[in-house]
């Protein structure tokens, strides 16, 4: 092996890993690069509306108690958030679907703490709109360890403050690139969740929450896992 190969190599071991947050970025900067402009700006035009409704601030905060909800998981076996909360804190969180890639990669990172997360006492379930053979196809191919529910009409996502109507404009932009929510979405193709995660304690309050407007961005697995560690 010659130095130069030692060298890169040394680099790559030694390097930081790379945050969510920039891995997110990386995957936006990509988009950037291939989207039409105009398409482009109709979703800046709608990502700013939503920002600007406010519905991110008015959704659940800290100390207010979680909506209990009972959904079907990947396999059609009903979950419940009681059920979970028997076993100790609970983290619930929202994604749009399998069709976006902001939301697989959100999936992975927690996923690779899904074991931290265990640790830790906690139970991790992941929420989306979409039937549950879709749920079952995503989890098998990101091999996640934990439960996919499905949330249709996000029914729940509303009871937690963050559903939202996508535009006619938008809707038809995810329709021309064959999103296909009327299918996936079993006919609520207008519905969705903002990224949101919630750590709930045991006694069903939330304690931490993340919440954004911007589908961009998602929480950082290390502050989540920094949030079951100060339930003491």
């Amino acid at each position: 092996m010659d130095h130069d190969t030692r060298a890169r190599r040394s680099i790559r071991e030694t390097a930081a890993p790379v945050s969510l947050h920039e891995q997110l970025r990386g995957v936006y900067e990509d988009g950037r690069r291939i989207i039409p402009a105009e398409l482009a700006e109709i979703m800046d035009r709608n990502g700013n509306e939503l920002a600007a409704s406010g519905l991110a601030e008015r959704a659940l905060g800290v100390g207010a108690p979680a909506p209990r909800f009972t959904l079907p998981t990947a396999t059609g076996r009903q979950l419940a958030l009681d059920e979970l909360l028997a076993e100790g804190p609970v983290v619930v969180t929202f994604y749009r679907g399998a069709w976006c890639p902001f939301c697989n990669l959100a999936l992975r990172a927690l996923q690779e703490q899904h074991d931290a997360i265990t640790a830790r006492g906690a139970r991790l379930v992941a929420v989306s709109p979409q039937i549950p053979d879709e749920s079952l196809t995503l989890a098998e191919k990101e091999q996640l360890a934990f439960d996919v529910l499905s949330d249709l009409g996000s029914e729940v996502a509303a009871r937690f403050g963050i559903a939202f109507d996508l535009s006619d404009e938008l809707g038809a932009l995810y329709d021309q690139w064959g999103f296909d929510l009327e299918r996936v979405n079993a006919g609520h193709s207008r519905t969705l969740p903002l990224p949101a995660t919630f750590v709930i304690d045991r006694t069903g309050v939330i304690r931490w929450t993340f919440v954004a407007a911007d589908y961009t961005v998602r929480a950082e697995p290390a502050d989540v896992l920094a949030a079951l560690d100060a339930l003491g």
